[in-house]
Formats: C-alpha cells, structure tokens, sequence
C-alpha cells in the first residue's frame, strides 16, 4: 500500500534483512537443531500419558491441542519460518486431528473425545475481527492510492512552523494519529520519505537527525494503541473481551478510543521531551518540503467523506448499534462500487497478517471448542492467583517476547490463556478493574516494546537510515516502554474500577 514511497526501499531491505537472518546458509545445522527441537517437544506432549498433565478427564483431542499451542509457541519464538506459515501449519493440523473432518482413525470421537467442528476452525479466519482488519488496510490503500495521507501530513505539519523542536513534536504527532488508522510499517516509510530533506538540512555533527530518525519508530509503536485497529494486539484482545461465548464484554470502538487516546498524547508529548533530552538540536530551524499530494477528482472526495463517515460510525457504535466490525466493511463496499480500489489494490492487503491473526484465533477456539479451558479451569485453582500477579506477569510476558518476535504472534498465544484465567478468577479481577484491564494492558506492553532495530518494523526502517545507534534506540526504548506501561496500566486500571470499560 505503500509502493509510492521513497521509504519503500527501506521496507523491502527490512525484509531482505530478517530473511537472510534467519535462513542464512551458514545457519542451517542451527535451524535444524531448533526444528528437531519443535518435532521432539511437540511429539512428546501429543504422546505422553494423559495423567502426567494434572488436568482432570483430558481428552485425546484436548492433549493435542496442548500439543499444538506448544508448536505454535515455539515456532513462533524460535522463527524458523515465518509467522503467518505457522499459523496456516497450526489450523491445517487442527483440521487433520482434531475435528469431524480429519483422518478417519485418528479422530474417532468416542476414543479420542469431543470434536472440533472444522467449520468452526475454518471460520476463524472469516471472524468479524478479521473483517475489522481488512477494513483498516482497505482504508489506508484508500488514501494513500489518491494522495490523501501526504496532503494531511502536509496540512497537519504546517502549523508548527520551523522551529526545530516544533518540527519534531509534528512528525511525532502526525505519525502517532496515522498510526492509529493505517499500519504502523506504511506510515514510517511515508514519515521517513518527508524526513529525508530535512536530514540534509541538518549538520552531522548534531544531534537534530537522530532526534528526527527516532521519532518516527517512537510516534509509530506508541500510536497504535490508540485504537484498536491501530495494531493487532489491540483487535486481538477487544476480540477476547467482546466474545459473545467469552467475556461478552461489549467494549465499543469509542470505549476504548474515550481512555487510548488521551494515554497516546500524553506519551507523544513525553517521548518529546525525552528526544530533546538526549537529542538536542544545535541548527534551531528547518524547512519542510513534502513532495506529493492529493488527486483533484472525484475518488478522493469519495475516499474523505466515506473515511469521515467509517470514524464518526466507529465512534458513535453505541448510539447507532453498528458494531466497529460491520462498520469496517461499508468502506470496502464503497470503494468497490465506486472503482476506488480494483483488484490490484487488494493485493496490497497485508494478508500475512491476517494468517497470523487467524492462526491465534484458531488456537483460541481449539482451547475453549475442545473442552479443554473448561478442564483447566476446573483443575487449576486460578481463583487463588493474585490479581496483580497476572497482570504484572502477563505484561512483562507480553513485553519481553513482543521485542525478540511480532507482537501479534506474542498477543496471538497470550490472549486466550488469560482470556480462560481471567474468565475462572471472576471477581477477584475486581481490585485491578476487572478483566479488561488485563487483556487491554498486554496489548499495551505488546506495543511498548520497542527496544531492538527488530522489535518492530518501525525500528527497522529508522535505523535503517543509518541515523541512529542500536543503543541508542535501547535507550529511548526502554524509557518509553517502562513510562507507557505504568501510565498505561494505570489509566486501564482507573476506567475499570470506574466501570466505564
């Protein structure tokens, strides 16, 4: 969706660099140690006797799903291939194994236990959350295919003038408010492209580009709480607390906007002033000069009116009973009919994504469709847990795998293990604000962690500029990670004692 870009270049390099990473041909005997190590543990979990688990009346088919989501984490962690091939791998599996459509001698329900439905499995990847997603990267093609994200970063980076730190409170916001609707990878390359110039402008010897090079990575993973198509962590969990079998919780796109929005300023605002901190400019202006615009014809205006109308929807979810599911796909009928997007554009969709998701929603329904979050909860006392206890554990969980691997695969195995523990501990989650302050803080830790250049694409492409040190990034990573967390929990924590989530 963002081939026009400049920045481009530097997305694809980020590709390149993680591929050859990990199957670089010097690393074969490593990679083969990790797959014999996945084969090895998933073997033996998928054999060994139904007793050793401690988990009363555990099914044949519910020890392979143990089995499975052990698969899946450690592929997952280890990256022996990419994402979203493990999560095809996890539902085909899923589907050979352990549902009423698998091979017939392994899945004989009266030896081997209830069965998943494998429409059911098949259907996690048509969940409304996946249409949510979709809706998000038809409406990002939308504007970027007429030009209409680098004229509002045009029209948005103008007031703050030329003054040198106005100018870098402008890329942070303006990066923080597209992240919130359009991927975070697309709007780094599109703020790395105008940043270009202004780089030149600057001397090397200061610290003003850094400063710059920085704020996009920072504005980008911080933006994306902002709502909950802003990263999929987010949708992951608002998937969890809404699940009408689940928690049915009914959290609406404005909910979570009414409490993410203000956190994410507040954190732009201070990620502003910690960048001028350590990154001081010595040159006290610069000037814009953002190439590019917007198309003067018809699909554009189609494209503002139909994006205004899809944001004042989602916002206003409560009042019209159109949940921000359903509301995501009126965009993608839109453009359709109009000839906004063809079927060229859909190729754009980040369809890897999507698969990952899918593949996390799949292991989530094996969980809950095989019985087995019912046997883990009647054997594991999770009502004895420590509130704080899960949260704190969850969050630091969720932040230190989120910077080795993607945070969507983290949140992909993470959600539906406490959405089952939150679901068992009922009102001793009341203290921390209730469960909602559990799955929404993991998603908060998930977009926290941006210490490494691997951490998430936005690092990538920022140090890929060659502007900025790996410790310097750890350094500016890790303050704002620990800073978003604690506001973050703790805004989370205060709407749910207030029951306004």
């Amino acid at each position: 969706m963002f081939h026009i870009y400049e920045g481009f270049n530097l997305v694809e390099t980020y590709h390149k660099m993680r591929h050859q990473r990990k199957y670089h041909p010097e690393d074969s005997t490593k990679r083969f140690i990790k797959i014999a190590l996945v084969i090895i543990v998933t073997l033996l979990l998928w054999n060994m006797p139904s007793e050793w688990y401690g988990i009363q009346n555990l099914t044949v088919i519910q020890q392979r799903i143990i089995a499975i989501f052990a698969f899946a984490t450690l592929m997952w962690i280890l990256e022996i291939v990419s994402s979203w091939a493990t999560s095809v791998a996890i539902i085909v599996i899923m589907l050979l194994f352990c549902t009423d459509s698998g091979i017939s001698p392994m899945v004989q329900e009266e030896e081997v236990g209830k069965l998943l439905s494998y429409k059911g499995v098949m259907a996690t990847f048509a969940d409304p959350v996946i249409m949510l997603f979709i809706g998000g990267f038809v409406l990002a093609i939308a504007a970027t295919k007429t030009g209409l994200d680098a004229q509002l970063a045009k029209v948005l980076l103008k007031p703050f003038g030329i003054k040198s730190e106005m100018v870098l409170l402008g890329f942070l916001l303006v990066t923080g408010l597209f992240s919130m609707f359009v991927s975070n990878t697309a709007t780094a390359a599109m703020m790395l492209t105008f940043l270009t110039p202004v780089f030149r402008q600057l001397p090397p010897e200061g610290k003003g580009r850094i400063a710059l090079a920085m704020s996009i990575p920072v504005a980008a993973n911080l933006g994306g709480m902002g709502t909950p198509i802003g990263t999929p962590p987010n949708t992951i969990a608002l998937k969890y607390l809404n699940d009408p079998e689940g928690l049915n919780m009914g959290l609406s796109f404005g909910q979570w906007m009414m409490f993410m929005f203000p956190l994410v300023v507040v954190l732009l605002f201070i990620s502003w002033r910690f960048l001028l901190k350590f990154f001081p400019f010595t040159q006290k202006t610069v000037e814009l000069k953002i190439e590019g615009g917007m198309q003067k014809n018809s699909q554009t205006w189609i494209v503002i009116v139909t994006f205004i109308v899809t944001i004042l929807l989602w916002l206003s979810d409560q009042f019209t009973g159109i949940n921000a599911n359903t509301v995501a796909m009126i965009p993608f009928a839109v453009f359709a009919l109009t000839g906004v997007i063809n079927k060229r554009d859909l190729e754009q969709i980040n369809w890897s994504v999507i698969w990952m998701v899918a593949g996390g929603f799949a292991l989530g329904y094996g969980l809950n469709g095989s019985g087995l979050a019912a046997n883990a909860v009647a054997s594991i006392p999770f009502g004895d847990f420590s509130p704080l206890l899960i949260l704190f554990i969850g969050g630091a969980i969720c932040y230190l795998l989120s910077n080795f691997i993607s945070n969507s695969a983290t949140a992909a195995l993470l959600m539906p293990i406490l959405a089952i523990v939150c679901g068992a501990m009922g009102d001793k989650l009341e203290p921390i604000g209730g469960t909602g302050t559990v799955l929404i803080g993991v998603a908060i830790a998930a977009s926290s962690a941006m210490i490494l250049p691997i951490s998430t694409p936005p690092n990538a492409l920022a140090f890929a500029t060659g502007h900025v040190k790996q410790n310097e990034m750890a350094k500016m990573g890790i303050i704002m990670g620990i800073i978003s967390m604690v506001l973050g929990f703790g805004i989370v924590y205060l709407m749910g004692t207030l029951k306004l989530i």
